[in-house]
């Protein structure tokens, strides 16, 4: 019985990773349902940036930009634009790729406090400690501005490809597809 129960108990193993391994061919398959329209979200002032992360990932280039902290729904703003035109000023800012995301977050990259630096990124230059060398999507990304309580970020992208943003506890997760 000991015998009859352990080869069931294998066969019914995998059987299920047989369908788990089945299933996972589609699910697994890259999902362009995000669309590549304007997605704003959030209304809170987060504390100042910190940090902003890239990552490549099977489906999608991955840009994370990490606050000091939020209790709820981080205030962005993230579309294409034709030209990227530095916040508060209209400067334009070059950046390389055949699109141009332009990412608002509501975080300043300074202390609103002492006025002290929190992020160290300079208007028209690449985004500091960001190396997006060898990316799909990613083909360049630029600092614009922060002011008046957000920052800007100009992230150069391969074309007009469907991207997503959520957010994961004082997190901004944008991701931008390989392909459509």
């Amino acid at each position: 019985m000991l015998v009859l129960t352990a080869s069931t108990l294998v066969g019914a193993v995998g059987t299920a990773q047989a369908r788990e391994s089945a299933s996972a061919g589609p699910a697994a398959s890259c999902s362009t349902a995000w669309g590549s329209g304007t997605k704003t979200g959030g209304t809170e002032q987060a504390k100042p940036l910190k940090a902003i992360t890239t990552g490549q990932h099977k489906c999608f280039d991955r840009m994370v930009l990490s606050t000091g902290g939020v209790t709820g729904g981080l205030g962005y703003h993230v579309g294409y634009v034709d030209t990227f035109h530095q916040d508060g000023s209209g400067t334009p800012i070059a950046v390389k790729g055949g699109a141009i995301l332009q990412v608002f977050v509501s975080s300043p990259s300074y202390d609103p406090a002492t006025s002290r630096p929190t992020y160290d990124g300079k208007a028209g230059k690449p985004l500091p400690g960001v190396n997006i060398t060898g990316y799909k999507t990613f083909k360049d990304a630029r600092f614009g501005a922060s002011f008046e309580g957000q920052t800007q970020i100009g992230l150069g992208v391969r074309a007009r490809l469907p991207f997503r943003v959520t957010q994961s506890g004082d997190k901004l997760i944008i991701d931008v597809a390989h392909k459509w």
